[in-house]
């Protein structure tokens, strides 16, 4: 996961697409605590700004119709959000208010720890987003990994959910505010290519892909039904089915939604796909990273790579860890390929695992089901030990499922979406499954793991479930936070009974961890070392066993989401720091259950938070004892 977190791309184009950076002190005065206040005014001032939390972060969402339908509440159910630059600068000064607002309403030497930490992330996501706002225009908006052309559909298609005619009525009126929402983001596109900032070819090839998929079948052609008509008529025919309306009216709906479709949607669609098609030509091909090819590219990188890890490491310092951590996860997989009793070198290891069949399911529909089927057995052995390892479980359910066929490539990445914070709606880790080559069996535990449990779905679901923290500290989204835990959920699953029994199996757990060490080394050799695709594609299969349809997908992933593919292994780096530092300060009095619902119960934190609240922690275990 990526989450592709639930990456929520268009749920974040209005919040400045891109998660914004900057170094931000603990408190207004790190040290400033509660402890020798009164307790009856700490504990007044903290409820009194949490109700105020409260009250802002409902504010908040009403600038996204869509956050909104993403945490399963139907405000707004018949609007998109607003993806204008304008939008995105009322937002930025409303934050900016907020702030100003906290800072002299409330005194932060009178909150608890757990209300600063608010205060703490409360400011530091308005001074991430205004620390974004100069690169506006430099994050990609058409691209293959979660461009707005493949998201805008994912989200009526699997967000929107219909229960009343209501919601029928909503999701026409969404699908008839496409074409607003894609001319908006073509603006974007426009006005940053005046910039001379442009995607590679590859991007808009995808783009294009998706886009003329969405458009593909009826009511837009002859064909079977394209996937947005299908979800209205399966939608509306549901409710014929429940009694919700009878089948006159539902034929009424179908005949609104077809025309909004082919009168409003598929011209939009056109009109897109026109503008990439006659711009591709600028697109580079085997290209190299934004520092040497887009305006202010130095400083672009140097503040997404801030902004992904949520540290102050230089781009030289990311890619020394990387050389490092490829060395030493070289050497346990040469340990670990001796145990399987192959003879030749790690690298004819590699080329073994990627091209014998028998790590690899049938590219058939047989062979598909049977990769969702294993998978699902997975999450079910390890959902078993959980108890033992956290006190903190996830109420939301978890489902895996394919990815739908008209975002679905070869060799994507696995990813997340969130279910309802009251559980109503699972969570989802999707596949990609359109060709099996690409999803080794070696791989299948490790990934499981890391996008449902004790992965993304555990992070994402206690975060957004807690009753003790505010709203918003549940819905917050730190890269380095969530895609290092989900790296971290991967490694502590091997001290769990019964998983990677296999030794293949646990070979695609090093296999995993070396795929994000690796990233380290080619997400910095290519943004700021002039490495070109082919380059990192080489760097990335002499490391690993991955096939190389993923390979070149993933490289085409950290060109166009530059600095995102380093947070996982800094992330994880700093939880496996965080976890040593306790048991060995605390000893035999360290828990691991409290450890962990320490990590999780707080929601996704900069790392530089997260650590003061793990220090906070075991000052508290060690006056206790």
């Amino acid at each position: 996961m990526r989450i592709a977190q639930s990456c929520r791309l268009l749920g974040c184009l209005s919040l400045l697409a891109l998660t914004a950076c900057a170094t931000t002190a603990v408190g207004p005065a790190a040290t400033s605590t509660a402890s020798a206040a009164d307790p009856a005014r700490v504990e007044a001032e903290t409820r009194r700004i949490n109700e105020w939390f409260e009250a802002r972060f409902d504010e908040q969402l009403r600038f996204s119709p869509m956050g909104l339908t993403y945490l399963g509440r139907k405000e707004l159910y018949d609007q998109l959000d607003d993806f204008s630059i304008a939008a995105a600068e009322r937002e930025l000064a409303w934050q900016k208010a907020s702030v100003e607002q906290m800072q002299s309403q409330f005194d932060y030497s009178l909150l608890s720890s757990e209300a600063q930490r608010s205060y703490d992330v409360w400011k530091d996501q308005y001074e991430r987003a205004a620390a974004g706002a100069p690169y506006r225009l430099h994050g990609y908006v058409f691209e293959q990994m979660g461009g707005a052309q493949s998201e805008l559909p994912t989200f009526l298609i699997s967000f929107h959910e219909v229960a009343t005619e209501s919601d029928a009525l909503a999701w026409i009126s969404r699908a008839g505010q496409i074409p607003r929402a894609l001319d908006q983001l073509l603006t974007r596109t426009y006005e940053a290519a005046k910039l001379g900032i442009r995607p590679p070819r590859f991007a808009y090839e995808g783009s294009i892909d998706q886009s003329q998929k969405v458009i593909t079948g009826a009511p837009f052609d002859s064909g079977a039904d394209s996937p947005l008509w299908a979800d209205l008529k399966s939608d509306v025919d549901a409710l014929v089915g429940k009694g919700v309306i009878s089948a006159a009216r539902a034929e009424e709906l179908k005949a609104q939604g077809r025309t909004v479709l082919t009168d409003q949607v598929g011209p939009a669609y056109r009109r897109l796909i026109a503008w990439l098609q006659s711009d591709m030509g600028n697109g580079g091909v085997n290209p190299t990273g934004v520092s040497a090819t887009l305006p202010d590219g130095v400083a672009f990188y140097r503040y997404r790579l801030s902004a992904m890890t949520t540290t102050a490491m230089t781009a030289d310092e990311v890619h020394q860890t990387g050389l490092r951590e490829v060395k030493r996860l070289r050497g346990e997989m040469e340990v670990l390929k001796r145990r399987t009793g192959f003879k030749g070198s790690l690298e004819d290891f590699f080329k073994f695992i990627d091209s014998d069949q028998r790590f690899r399911y049938p590219n058939t529909d047989a062979g598909r089901q049977a990769y969702l089927d294993d998978a699902t057995a997975a999450i079910d052995n390890i959902k078993k030990e959980l108890p033992h390892y956290f006190g903190l479980l996830p109420k939301a359910d978890l489902v895996v499922r394919r990815v739908e066929a008209f975002r679905e490539r070869d060799g994507g990445a696995q990813h997340y979406y969130t279910g309802t914070p009251d559980g109503s709606r699972p969570g989802v880790y999707y596949a990609h499954l359109s060709d099996m080559n690409a999803m080794p069996k070696t791989e299948l535990e490790v990934i499981a793991y890391h996008e449902g449990l004790p992965g993304h779905h555990m992070q994402l679901s206690i975060a957004q479930e807690n009753q003790s923290i505010p709203k918003f500290r549940g819905q917050a989204r730190y890269t380095a936070y969530s895609e290092g835990w989900g790296l971290y959920a991967e490694w502590l699953a091997k001290e769990m009974p019964n998983t990677y029994q296999d030794p293949y199996s646990d070979f695609g757990r090093l296999t995993s961890e070396m795929w994000r060490a690796v990233r380290l080394v080619v997400d910095t050799g290519l943004h700021t070392k002039g490495w070109t695709e082919e380059q990192a594609v080489e760097y990335f299969d002499e490391n690993t066993s991955i096939p190389i349809a993923a390979v070149r997908a993933e490289i085409r992933r950290y060109l166009v989401m530059p600095g995102q593919a380093t947070a996982y292994k800094i992330g994880m780096l700093k939880l496996q720091e965080l976890r040593a530092r306790a048991e060995r300060r605390l000893g035999k009095r360290f828990d691991i259950k409290a450890f962990h619902d320490l990590v999780l119960g707080g929601g996704a934190l900069p790392l530089d938070i997260l650590e003061h609240s793990v220090d906070q922690w075991i000052a508290q275990q060690l006056a206790a004892g």
